[in-house]
């Protein structure tokens, strides 16, 4: 049976969902943006008076979302070394992907095991004002059955 798992250190979803799913031994994260918990707060993003994206920080983004990633797989019993597959959503691929890039490597680079794999998209426009947002799959194996 499909297991639900909230974080209480992760921004909230922005919709009716949970932050994780564990089916198995497999943990489905739902898509994960850098969004600080309790607030509007978007780490990097400059608004105008109408709320449009003015600019953004896409390094400050990075690890603000990569933060809220191991706040939520740690709070579901798993962590950054469980991770098996990752999807990354970009809102502009040709100025952001070689810093996200740069960035992605500091996090899964050296620790003597396999990365990931990884697909990397860019789209027209994620649900808040956000630059990037990881879709992520963790193997938690017999862990917290």
């Amino acid at each position: 049976m499909p297991e639900d798992r909230i974080s209480h250190r992760a921004a909230e979803p922005v919709g009716a969902f949970p932050h994780a799913k564990r089916v198995g031994d497999l943990l489905f994260l739902s898509g994960i943006g850098p969004r600080r918990r309790g607030s509007r707060d978007i780490p990097g993003v400059t608004l105008d008076a109408g709320g449009d994206v003015v600019d953004h920080d896409i390094a400050a983004q990075t690890h603000a979302v990569f933060e809220n990633v191991r706040f939520v797989l740690e709070d579901a019993g798993a962590d950054w070394a469980d991770i098996v597959d990752v999807q990354v959503f970009l809102t502009n691929m040709k100025r952001d992907f070689a810093t996200f890039n740069r960035i992605y490597a500091e996090y899964f680079a050296g620790d003597g095991k396999p990365n990931p794999t990884r697909t990397t998209v860019e789209v027209g426009a994620l649900p808040t004002p956000i630059a990037v947002e990881l879709k992520v799959i963790a193997f938690v194996g017999m862990r917290n059955r």
